[in-house]
């Protein structure tokens, strides 16, 4: 067990010692958590007309404000929901647009909300092939919608929206962006993007789960895919979630106060640089494109990824193949078999996500462990 440095929490037998899976959800800040206990200890509806309700409704619309502004958007722009899932199929299904396409390594949220969407192909090293969705842009007049993530929570890739938002707007399309993973590691600005919605979720940046926001852009229109009383303007209805909502902001504004993918980015630097000068059959996903700072998608080749998982698991350290949000089932990854169809990577890579807690002693035991495991799979140990 590490030293506690006085802003690590102390680790419980339960807990992990290394949690190295920020990108399926980070700790809870505790500035959120401060935030949602307040909220919790002071009863009232957003929607009532008395006092309490109308604390609760400024409460409510402060932290919309703390996260239009960490998004670079307007107040009125940000629908909150029950999180990403949620916001996704809002951004898919609102609209009157028929014809849908987004890439093949979205987030199963987005490659679930419609089942005939035209997948766009991606390259071998991750992005979105931009002359393919020019093709299919071109190959039909019917008005579309384009959804392509803002950064892969597998691998981390960042995509090249500014080009795809052109493109699209080239054919009249709207444009959707997961941007779940980016939010918080780099840095986005909804009103000069271009975009035309965005979703984002609390718990990848230290807030509660449970709760999103879809960012809209004004004068486009969404249907409801929760009717009922009106809240969130007409666009989705339901109780607001305060006590999650208000901790979404205090999230927010403590992910804005300082650098936090610097130390990460250090940290995930480390770790590749290690495994990779003594294991020379690893290799690292989308290494040679643009990643989020804090991401390492790693193959052990030969080693299936769900026995990675539960041997570092043993080892006291916590870390994912592939997305989290399957049931806790591991999988082949439909991100990788995109990138490199028909190759054993799919089932062999695991993905490596740091944060703001992790220190250099985290790493040192990560790259120990999986080096165990490499060298046990190659005869070597």
């Amino acid at each position: 067990m590490h030293e506690n440095d006085g802003n690590r929490p102390e680790a419980s037998s339960d807990d992990p010692a290394v949690y190295a899976d920020y990108n399926a959800t980070a700790p809870l800040r505790p500035e959120a958590r401060a935030a949602m206990l307040e909220a919790f200890g002071q009863p009232g509806n957003p929607s009532s007309v008395h006092r309490r309700g109308r604390t609760a409704r400024a409460r409510l619309e402060r932290a919309r404000r703390q996260v239009a502004a960490f998004i670079g958007a307007e107040a009125e722009q940000v629908i909150f929901t029950s999180g990403g899932t949620e916001a996704d199929l809002l951004a898919l299904c609102g609209t009157d647009r028929k014809r849908v396409l987004v890439s093949a390594i979205e987030h199963d949220a987005v490659l679930a909300a419609v089942d005939d969407a035209e997948r766009i192909p991606v390259q071998a090293d991750g992005l979105v092939d931009l002359t393919a969705l020019a093709s299919l842009l071109e190959a039909s007049n019917e008005p579309a919608l384009v959804s392509v993530m803002w950064a892969n929570n597998e691998t981390g890739v960042v995509q090249p929206i500014a080009e795809v938002v052109h493109l699209a707007k080239q054919h009249g399309a709207l444009v959707h962006s997961d941007a779940v993973q980016a939010a918080g590691k780099v840095a986005l600005n909804f009103a000069g993007s271009g975009l035309d919605m965005m979703t984002i979720s609390a718990h990848k940046i230290g807030g509660p789960p449970g709760v999103g926001a879809l960012l809209l852009r004004g004068g486009l229109s969404l249907r409801p895919m929760i009717t009922g009383g009106g809240q969130e303007r007409g666009r989705r209805s339901g109780t607001e979630n305060l006590p999650g909502i208000v901790g979404f902001g205090a999230a927010v504004e403590a992910a804005s106060a300082g650098p936090e993918m610097e130390p990460a980015s250090r940290l995930r630097d480390l770790f590749e640089t290690r495994v990779l000068a003594a294991a020379p059959g690893a290799r690292i996903l989308g290494r040679s494109g643009p990643r989020l700072a804090n991401t390492s998608c790693v193959v052990m080749p030969g080693v299936p990824a769900e026995t990675q998982v539960m041997a570092l698991d043993l080892e006291g350290i916590a870390v994912s193949a592939g997305s989290a949000c399957s049931s806790g089932k591991v999988k082949r990854s439909h991100v990788i078999e995109a990138m490199e169809p028909g190759g054993p990577a799919s089932a062999t890579a695991i993905r490596i996500s740091l944060g703001w807690l992790n220190v250099e002693a985290d790493v040192d035991r990560l790259v120990e462990a999986w080096l165990r495991l490499y060298k046990r799979a190659s005869g070597q140990g």
